[in-house]
């Protein structure tokens, strides 16, 4: 082999690290960015109620409507039918139809003063209750259907704040101090493969390292990140 030539070879080689190097040291050592995989998680969003005006509409229906009432009632005699008055005044009537006459006309007188008798014990009797009659007084409760037309709610339009965005959306229910909108994936970090020289690797950042084709500084042989895991 010639060995002037191979001289000027190693001499080229040698020059060429010893550039890369001086290169690397003047213009920093960078690793290239060829994919990038988002890692994400579902978390619920919540917003933060500034205000819930209540929507209304007018609706037509039946509705019941009671009433406690003071009604008064008389209170029923033991003995509504008279039965003890008539049979005392037929008794007594009886007693003195007898006295009377004598033979036929005596029956006749009695019949008669039963028949009398009765009458005036069930008067006397019924008399006697009327006076005696007391009133007592309850309270019932009285009921009735109407047809009227109201003014429903039927939801509320609700303002609320998310990341600092402010939006308004109507609601069913009324709201308390946050309002739940659902869910939706955040990216809490992201797996990078970069190619540095001839090796190909991959981590974790927690920062967004930027697009395919992007560079990552290297510091003595190693991507220089702030990553997990």
């Amino acid at each position: 082999m010639n060995k002037p030539l191979v001289i000027a070879i190693i001499v080229v080689l040698a020059g060429g690290s010893a550039m890369a190097a001086y290169q690397s040291r003047l213009f920093g050592d960078y690793a290239e960015i060829v994919k990038v995989d988002e890692i994400t998680k579902t978390i619920n969003v919540k917003g933060e109620v500034l205000d819930a005006t209540p929507i209304t509409e007018s609706r037509t229906g039946p509705r019941e409507v009671c009433e406690d009432r003071v009604v008064e009632y008389q209170v029923q005699p033991k003995d509504p039918n008279k039965i003890t008055g008539t049979a005392i005044g037929a008794v007594v009537g009886g007693l003195l139809g007898n006295q009377v006459g004598g033979g036929t006309g005596k029956t006749v007188a009695t019949v008669a003063g039963v028949a009398g008798g009765a009458y005036a014990g069930r008067k006397i009797q019924e008399n006697q209750q009327e006076k005696n009659a007391r009133t007592e007084s309850r309270v019932e409760r009285s009921c009735e259907t109407i047809i009227e037309t109201r003014d429903e709610v039927v939801g509320y339009d609700v303002t609320y704040v998310v990341d600092g965005e402010t939006s308004t959306q109507r609601f069913n229910k009324k709201p308390g101090k946050t309002v739940s909108l659902g869910k939706k994936p955040v990216v809490i970090a992201y797996d990078v493969t970069y190619r540095y020289r001839d090796r190909v690797d991959t981590l974790r950042m927690k920062d967004d390292p930027g697009e395919v084709g992007d560079r990552l500084p290297v510091k003595d042989g190693a991507v220089v990140v702030d990553s997990e895991g």
